[in-house]
C-alpha cells in the first residue's frame, strides 16, 4: 500500500510531462477524422485548450504554438501567423498598460482611492461602496488585477482600524471564552469584553458589570459575528468590481480587445465596435451589475440592516471613527499634489476623451478629419502614451534658462522605459496575439465553416434564448479556465453560430465576451479571486455562496443590455451586410470542398 502511495506521488509530481506529452498522441485521431486542413487547425486549437486549462505550459508559451505548428502542419505560413502578434489591437491594448504604468509610478491611483473612501463614508456599507466604486473605476484603465492587488492593503488597514488585527481578535475571543469558565466554575456572571477595550475598568465598573445577565455574553458573539462577515464581505466585493469593471471599457481586460481583433478577421467590414461605442453600451451595464452586486453582498454579510433606525453602539461609532482617521492620516502622508500627478491626470483624461470621441457612431467624431480608415484606436493610444516619455515630472522654470549658474540637470519624465517595462505584463500581449493567430488558423483552414456544419441541430434555438445559454455556459467555463483562453476557443463558434442563425454576429459574440468575465466562484476562476483568498480570511464555500448569485445577476444583466440598449448601438436588428459577404464566401468554399470530396470519391 505504501508502495502505490510513492507511485501515486511521483506520477502527480511529473504531472505536467505527462499532459505535454500525452495529450498530442491522444488528439492525433483528430486528424484523421476531418478533411486534412480542418483536422489539422482543430489539432492545434484543442492542444492548445488542453494546454490552456491544465497550465502544462506558461499561457502565454503556449499561445506562440501556431508560429510552430501552423507552418508545420500546412495550415498557415510564418508570413501570415506572425503578422498577428502585432495587430493594431494589441498597441491598444499596449497603450492602456504603459498609461497604467504611469499612473501607478506617481501614486495617482492610490490619492484617486483614498478621496472617494473620504467621500462614502466610514459606515460598512458605504466602505463597501466605496471600494467597490473604486476599483472597478481603476479597473477600466488598469488590469483587473493590479487593481485588485492595489486595494486590498487600503482595505486590510481600513479593516484593521476598524476592528483590529483580526488575530488580535481571536487571541481575545480565546481570552474571554477562558475567563467565562473560570467565571461560571467559581458562579459569577459574564464580565463582557467590550467594556474593558473602551475604557480602564476600576473596582467599581467591576462591581457595575458583575449585575451584568449572562446575556451579554450572546451580544459579545453577535458583534463577533458581525465583524467576521463584514471583514469578508470586505475582501470579496473587491476581486468582484475589479471583474465587473474590466467590462467597461475595450482596453479593460484582455476578453474585449479580442473580441475586437477577432471582429476584424472574421468580418474585415465591421466597423461597429470601438472604444467609444463599446464604452456607451458597456457601462451603464458595469453601473447596474456593480450597484446590485453590492446589495447583495453588504445583505449577505449583514452590513445593511432591516432595522433601520436601530441605536448605533459605542464600540462601532469608536471604530469607525478610527477608520475615518486611518484614511484620512493616508491621505495626508501623500502630500499636496505633485506636478507629475496632475500631468498623469490631464494624459489620461485627454487619452479616455480621445479615444472615445474618435468615432462614437452617434455623431461625427474627430477621426473624421483625417482620411477614412487611417486612424485607429492604436494611433490615439500610442499617441498620448508617448508623450509620457518625454513630459518632464518636475514643473518647467523659465528662470533657468536666464540663469547661467543654474546646474545642467537632466528632468526626469513622468515614466522611463525601464519603468515601463518592468510594469508592463508583456506574456499578455503575447497571449492576445495567440489568440488572433488561432483565429486566422480556423479562417483561412475553413475550420469555421466545418464547425458551422455541425451547429444544424441549434438553427431552431430562439435567439434570446440563445443569449442565456451561451453566457452562462461561457461563465461556467471561465471558472476553470482562464478568460482568456476561454474567449479565444468560443469566438469563431459564435460566430458560425451567429451565420446560422441569421442573427448579427454581435449580438452572440458581444454576450460571450463579457460572460468570460463573470467568474466569481472559485479562488481559481481569476487572478483578482485568487489575490484576495490568499489574504487567508476567505473561504472557498463563501466565495461559491456569494458568487453563485452574482453570476445569474451577471447572466441576466447582460441578456438585459444586448437586447435593450444595445440593439441601436450596434444595429443588432438586422443582419448586416458585412456578415452576409462572409456567410456568401462560407457558401461558396463549401461548394468547392464538397465538388473536391466528389471528384476525389470518384478517382
Amino acid at each position: 500500500m505504501a508502495a502505490l502511495g510513492a507511485l501515486v506521488k511521483k506520477v502527480w509530481s511529473i504531472r505536467r510531462y505527462l499532459v505535454l506529452l500525452c495529450t498530442p498522441l491522444v488528439l492525433l485521431s483528430v486528424l484523421f477524422s476531418l478533411p486534412p486542413k480542418e483536422g489539422k487547425c482543430l489539432y492545434v486549437i484543442l492542444l492548445m485548450a488542453v494546454y490552456w486549462c491544465t497550465e502544462a505550459l506558461p499561457l502565454s508559451v503556449t499561445a506562440l504554438l501556431p508560429i510552430i505548428l501552423f507552418p508545420f502542419l500546412s495550415v498557415l505560413p510564418a508570413s501570415k501567423v506572425c503578422p498577428q502578434y502585432f495587430l493594431d489591437t494589441n498597441f491598444l491594448f499596449l497603450s492602456g498598460l504603459i498609461m497604467a504604468a504611469a499612473i501607478e509610478e506617481w501614486n495617482l491611483h492610490r490619492r484617486i482611492a483614498l478621496r472617494i473612501l473620504m467621500l462614502v463614508g466610514v459606515q460598512p456599507a458605504r466602505l463597501i461602496l466605496g471600494m467597490m466604486l473604486t476599483t472597478s473605476f481603476l479597473s477600466m484603465w488598469l488590469s483587473n488585477t493590479a487593481s485588485t492587488a492595489m486595494m486590498l492593503p487600503i482595505a486590510m488597514a481600513v479593516l484593521k482600524s476598524l476592528f483590529g488585527d483580526k488575530e488580535t481578535s481571536r487571541d481575545l475571543k480565546r481570552e474571554n471564552e477562558e475567563s467565562q469558565a473560570s467565571v461560571h466554575q467559581n458562579k459569577l456572571h459574564t464580565v463582557p469584553t467590550e467594556m474593558q477595550l473602551l475604557a480602564n475598568v476600576d473596582e467599581k465598573d467591576l462591581t457595575e458589570e458583575k449585575e451584568v445577565t449572562i446575556e451579554v455574553s450572546s451580544d459579545i458573539q453577535k458583534e463577533e459575528e458581525h465583524k467576521k462577515n463584514v471583514w469578508k464581505g470586505f475582501l470579496i466585493s473587491i476581486p468582484y468590481a475589479a471583474s465587473i469593471g474590466g467590462t467597461a471599457t475595450l482596453t479593460g481586460t484582455a476578453p474585449n480587445l479580442i473580441l475586437s481583433g477577432q471582429l476584424k478577421s472574421f468580418f474585415p467590414g465591421c466597423d461597429v465596435v470601438n472604444f467609444g461605442s463599446w464604452f456607451v453600451f458597456a457601462f451603464p451595464l458595469m453601473l447596474l451589475f456593480l450597484l446590485f452586486g453590492w446589495l447583495w453582498i453588504s445583505f449577505l454579510y449583514g452590513c445593511i440592516s432591516l432595522s433601520w433606525r436601530k441605536k448605533k453602539s459605542e464600540i462601532r461609532a469608536d471604530a469607525e471613527a478610527r477608520a475615518r482617521t486611518v484614511i484620512r492620516d493616508d491621505y495626508r502622508k501623500l502630500g499636496p499634489i505633485k506636478f507629475a500627478e496632475q500631468a498623469v491626470f490631464v494624459l489620461f483624461c485627454l487619452f479616455a476623451i480621445l479615444l472615445f470621441s474618435r468615432d462614437p457612431k452617434f455623431i461625427p467624431g474627430w477621426a473624421s478629419l483625417f482620411t477614412p480608415g487611417f486612424v485607429t484606436d492604436a494611433v490615439t493610444g500610442v499617441t498620448i502614451v508617448t508623450i509620457l516619455f518625454f513630459f518632464p515630472s518636475k514643473k518647467p522654470s523659465l528662470k533657468w534658462w536666464f540663469d547661467l549658474k543654474a546646474p545642467n540637470t537632466e528632468n526626469q519624465p513622468l515614466l522611463t522605459w525601464r519603468k515601463a517595462q518592468e510594469s508592463v505584463p508583456w506574456n499578455i500581449i503575447l497571449l492576445l496575439g495567440g489568440g488572433f493567430a488561432m483565429a486566422k488558423g480556423c479562417e483561412e483552414s475553413g475550420l469555421s465553416v466545418w464547425i458551422g456544419g455541425q451547429l444544424d441541430p441549434l438553427e431552431n434555438l430562439p435567439p434570446a434564448v440563445a443569449v442565456i445559454l451561451i453566457t452562462a455556459v461561457i461563465a461556467l467555463f471561465t471558472e476553470f479556465a482562464s478568460n482568456t483562453a476561454t474567449i479565444i476557443i468560443f469566438l469563431p463558434v459564435l460566430a458560425e453560430l451567429a451565420i446560422r442563425l441569421k442573427v448579427h454576429p454581435l449580438y452572440l459574440m458581444i454576450p460571450g465576451t463579457i460572460g468570460c468575465s463573470f467568474a466569481f466562484m472559485l479562488p481559481v476562476s481569476t487572478p483578482p479571486n485568487s489575490i484576495a483568498f490568499a489574504s487567508g480570511h476567505l473561504l472557498v464555500k463563501d466565495m461559491a455562496r456569494t458568487g453563485l448569485l452574482m453570476n445569474l445577476m451577471g447572466v441576466l444583466f447582460l441578456s438585459l443590455a444586448i437586447n435593450t440598449w444595445a440593439t441601436s448601438i450596434f444595429q443588432l436588428g438586422s443582419f448586416p451586410d458585412w456578415a452576409n459577404i462572409h456567410s456568401e464566401n462560407t457558401t461558396l468554399l463549401v461548394d468547392v470542398q464538397n465538388v473536391t470530396l466528389n471528384s476525389m470519391s470518384k478517382l
